[in-house]
């Protein structure tokens, strides 16, 4: 059997949320990694204007390292895309439940018959409408309650601009009572809209109830690059073991890294992110994370937002993984070799 020809390029994408594939591409580990075997590594946030950005969704690209939210990446998979589950991060990212000023509302009960803002985008797959309902939920259910128990309202989202513009736009008008908001854009939006947090959905103690597009947040490869090419994978991923271990040692560049990845001052970081987010980059597929990704693959196809179920553990393929750990450990890999 004849080892397959080595791709040109190897791709990337991120969300603009604390990622080791982030933390890696901006200390330029990737491209250095491959550039003795004349392999380009790309950022598909960075390619020409030609290139399949809608790639980041539908992971239509074979040669591509996706580190996003779950829900594109649950979507692509039910939808037949022959992608494989690689890692995941549970990374505590601001996640909130804001009111108007002065309302009354500090607490998840006293959501019960509110008017709450679910977004609608028109795009193929609306992640955000899904984190909206997902938010919700969470915080309905550490009081006891469901999304039956409030009235959902939806706003569309045309014709605004920005990060839950739409939402706050109407929270203002008095059209809702409640919006869900999350991550470091998100601190500073709602400063400047005035509105009040009723909500702290970090602070409930239980994360089945913070689980959401990004917690946990899947790393996804293409099983076509897989069985060509898992050395190649495998080494993808021991440069991201890397930078998550250097970025234990490191919060201020760390903090760095993520204003310029969310685009957010150093005032929303620190409001997004809670002291010690530089240690926990590390992507692993533990049970307890496969469970409550199993939690939100189920949520989200009760919500209508994927076609065919998805097997969470049958899409998890731990071997790349242990691979890449022996790589940083120095350990010869078992061969495996690549079909044609």
């Amino acid at each position: 059997m004849t080892a397959a020809r080595l791709p040109e390029t190897l791709w990337f994408t991120r969300c603009p949320v604390p990622t080791a594939t982030g933390v890696a591409a901006d200390r330029g580990w990737l491209a250095a990694e491959f550039a003795p075997d004349g392999i380009a590594v790309r950022s598909l946030q960075d390619a020409d204007p030609g290139a399949d950005r809608a790639a980041h969704y539908t992971h239509d690209l074979p040669g591509l390292f996706r580190e996003g939210g779950n829900v594109p990446a649950l979507w692509a998979r039910s939808r037949g895309q022959d992608t494989r589950l690689v890692g995941l991060t549970w990374i505590e990212e601001r996640q909130a439940v804001l009111v108007a000023p002065g309302s009354p509302v500090r607490d998840a009960g006293a959501l019960r018959g509110l008017r709450l803002a679910v977004p609608r985008h028109d795009v193929p797959i609306d992640f955000w409408r899904a984190m909206a309902l997902r938010g919700f939920e969470g915080a309905l259910a550490s009081a006891g309650l469901g999304l039956g128990d409030a009235r959902l309202v939806d706003v569309p989202a045309a014709g605004h601009t920005g990060q839950w513009a739409a939402e706050l736009d109407a929270l203002r008008r008095g059209e809702v009572d409640a919006v869900y908001v999350k991550g470091a854009l998100a601190v500073e939006s709602a400063r400047r809209a005035g509105a009040e947090v009723a909500v702290e959905l970090d602070a409930l103690p239980d994360p089945a109830h913070r689980v959401n597009n990004g917690t946990p947040r899947p790393l996804t490869v293409h099983q076509d690059l897989l069985d060509r090419h898992p050395d190649l994978v495998a080494r993808f991923l021991a440069v991201l073991l890397r930078a998550a271990d250097w970025a234990t040692g490191e919060p201020a560049e760390v903090a760095r890294i993520l204003g310029a990845e969310t685009g957010a001052g150093a005032e929303g970081v620190a409001g997004a992110y809670r002291d010690g987010t530089h240690r926990t980059l590390h992507p692993d597929l533990s049970d307890p994370r496969l469970d409550l990704l199993a939690r939100q693959e189920a949520a989200l196809r009760a919500h209508g937002f994927l076609p065919e179920a998805v097997d969470i553990r049958a899409w998890a393929d731990p071997e790349p993984l242990r691979r890449a750990h022996r790589i940083l450990a120095g350990t010869p890999s078992p061969s495996h070799a690549p079909v044609a």
